[in-house]
């Protein structure tokens, strides 16, 4: 048993699951909580002694001063530990001083995509597409809250018992979501999805599977030729992910203004300007919405405008700018399918508090929105593009829609793992003129159907 899981299970009974595997039971973690080890305090105090006599170091510097200073105070101890022993411990007290606490560890693992803590002693992990217990976990709730407010504080964000809830972002872009008590009743909450170490491509969602090289060609070709896209997809299917890759389509010659609760986007063009919603401070004023920052942008010239997520009345905002000459705007949107992501956005139009006929607000919809790229977590964990749906205008009272690309499944292996393949449906897209106007000729292979 490595050091680390002496010092925090000490005196702690384990139960098995099903599969064979030891946990902490969670009856006796809260009953019996771990105490920390008089060494690593001991440690822990003098690494911070050492940090305040060199208050300018760099991160890279940090590090480096702690590992050196944590050996020498072990050497000088002659504590009866291995080499192996000593580096795990100065990796605790490190992840303390200058990472997050537990989940350092786990942050720093390429293999796992989202952590959450829920309270102090029950960490979940998501690898490949997976729950995943894992064998982290914080002393008590405290040590948990010092961990969220330092994330939060950076970026001029709180959480306290006035603001028990906060959306945040790590300094890699991941997102981070915190809740507290009373609000949440199994103490301090976070979950953060990962960014991908790596910034992804079109190339790896093709060899992920999760669209064909023909859909990627002719999502390249309606981006370039200023389609406006909404990606609508449910919690956790790669909406934010889709729209990175396909905003790096944006020719390098556009001004291009992304708005977003937490800024999470990664775009490569030179000319980005990015804008980042602001709560009410601690007397409830000055918050600024997604709303107010969309109606900003449309005074500083963008040629493209990215909106993270539409939640809101903002939908009425984005309607407008998009039926206004700011062609080849692109935004995401809870929805699991694209008729009802049409469904949500003329709730949200309506909640702008505008008192619109609906035939009004479908009109809107119909001019605004080119195409709506649906994207979804399969069984197996795996995120694909489900369907990519052509608007094609107003019959009667109702927004027609009709599909260009599917994904056809066929069935599961014995594993879990989803059979299936993309198809075309066969229909040559109405958008066909505008993207030859822009020079884009369609193969007709594409739209052959199966």
């Amino acid at each position: 048993m490595s050091l680390l899981k002496r010092l925090n299970e000490k005196n702690l009974s384990t139960v098995t699951n099903e599969q064979g595997q030891d946990h902490i039971s969670l009856k006796n973690r809260e009953a019996n909580r771990p105490k920390e080890s008089e060494l690593k305090k001991a440690l822990q105090s003098h690494l911070i002694t050492e940090l305040k006599k060199k208050p300018n170091l760099s991160d890279d510097e940090q590090k480096e001063l702690i590992e050196t200073e944590a050996m020498k105070f072990l050497n000088d101890k002659n504590e009866r530990l291995s080499f192996e022993d000593k580096q795990e411990l100065t990796n605790t007290v490190t992840y303390e001083l200058i990472g997050f606490g537990p989940i350092t560890a786990l942050l720093n693992d390429p293999d796992v995509s989202e952590i959450m803590v829920n309270g102090p002693f029950q960490i979940y992990v998501e690898k490949k597409g997976k729950l995943i217990l894992s064998d982290y976990y914080f002393r008590d709730n405290e040590h948990v809250l010092q961990v969220i407010e330092k994330i939060v504080s950076p970026l001029g964000r709180r959480i306290d018992e006035s603001s028990p809830m906060v959306d945040a972002r790590l300094p890699d872009g991941s997102r981070v979501n915190a809740i507290i008590p009373p609000l949440s009743l199994v103490g301090p909450s976070i979950t953060i999805r990962k960014f991908p170490q790596n910034r992804l491509q079109i190339s790896d969602l093709i060899g992920f599977g999760s669209m064909t090289d023909e859909m990627a060609q002719f999502l390249d070709a309606c981006v370039k030729a200023r389609l406006n896209i909404f990606i609508s997809g449910g919690t956790g299917s790669g909406k934010t992910s889709l729209l990175n890759v396909l905003s790096s389509f944006i020719p390098h010659d556009e001004r291009i203004v992304t708005i977003e609760d937490a800024a999470e986007l990664q775009l490569l063009q030179d000319h980005v300007v990015s804008l980042e919603t602001r709560p009410p401070n601690i007397e409830g004023k000055g918050s600024v919405t997604i709303r107010d920052l969309v109606k900003n942008s449309l005074r500083m010239r963008p040629d493209r405008i990215v909106i993270g997520e539409v939640r809101s009345g903002e939908a009425l905002d984005m309607l407008q700018a998009m039926n206004t000459g700011h062609d080849g705007s692109l935004a995401t949107g809870h929805s699991n399918s694209p008729r009802e992501m049409l469904s949500r956005l003329e709730t949200m139009v309506l909640m702008a508090g505008m008192d619109l006929p609906i035939r009004a607000i479908r009109e809107q919809m119909a001019g605004a929105i080119d195409l709506i790229i649906q994207q979804s977590r399969l069984k197996d964990g795996s995120r694909k593009i489900v369907s990519i749906t052509e608007v094609i205008g107003m019959e009667g009272e109702t927004i027609v829609l009709q599909d260009l690309f599917m994904f056809n499944q066929t069935g599961t292996t014995a594993d879990g793992k989803v059979i299936g393949k993309h198809i075309s449906t066969g229909i040559r897209p109405y958008c066909s003129e505008k993207l030859e106007q822009y020079g884009y000729e369609l193969p007709a292979a594409w739209f052959q159907g199966e």
